[in-house]
């Protein structure tokens, strides 16, 4: 009697490989829909509060090729939802009159600016890290809102963001994928590329508009020596 060997290890069976089978579409479906539409994103949001890395969305834009308008950007960050208060990080250097003039814009219409001084490094470069500022903000207000808008794409926010999840928040994230940390994602509800929404917060160029100088020139010189 001629031997016939049986199968014994289920790795080999068919009715695995038809178990990933569907396991893979199910994947595959998970990538074409989301659990809630747009207009039921907007409903859950509650009140939000905004937290802006200004050299992470400086870059970003540089990249994009575009200059952001601030005016713009803050509306299509709300997106109609309640408003608690919008941060705006960022190093300054106090002499720089065009850059004090900027942030002074940013003050007066809707943004609550974080400035820390300007440091300048072995090679000339003239950096300021405010990653603690931003974290302790999300941490401090905590309660205050029911969505947290992170516009930075820095990895060393996840751990503040996923906390502050697990008291309770929603966390949006809004950057560029290409400057974007993947811990930061994972622990995000909602993740935004400023690519899919450039033409919503770009600048139009307008003649005799002193804001115009403010928003790009201001900012050049502040993260370049």
């Amino acid at each position: 009697m001629k031997y016939k060997p049986e199968l014994t290890n289920n790795f080999h069976t068919p009715s695995f490989f038809d178990e990933q089978r569907g396991l893979s579409a199910m994947y595959d479906d998970f990538e074409d829909d989301s659990i809630f539409s747009p207009e039921q994103v907007l409903e859950n949001r509650g009140r939000v509060a905004i937290f802006i890395d200004g050299s992470n969305l400086f870059y970003a834009a540089l990249q994009l090729g575009i200059e952001i308008d601030y005016t713009k950007l803050l509306y299509r960050l709300t997106e109609g939802s309640r408003l608690l208060r919008a941060f705006f990080y960022t190093g300054v250097d106090r002499t720089n009159e065009k850059q004090q003039g900027f942030l002074l814009w940013m003050r007066r219409n809707g943004y609550r600016v974080i400035a820390k001084d300007l440091v300048q490094l072995p090679d000339g470069s003239k950096k300021a890290n405010l990653d603690v500022e931003i974290a302790v903000d999300l941490m401090a207000l905590v309660g205050s809102y029911d969505t947290a808008i992170i516009v930075s794409g820095d990895g060393d926010l996840a751990y503040a963001a996923d906390s502050v999840s697990y008291r309770g928040a929603r966390i949006e994230v809004v950057s560029l994928r290409s400057m974007t940390s993947d811990s930061l994602i994972n622990v995000a509800d909602r993740y935004i590329d400023l690519d899919q929404i450039k033409e919503d917060i770009q600048k139009t160029r307008k003649p005799n508009l002193s804001y115009n100088s403010y928003s790009s020139v201001g900012m050049v010189e502040q993260n370049n020596p």
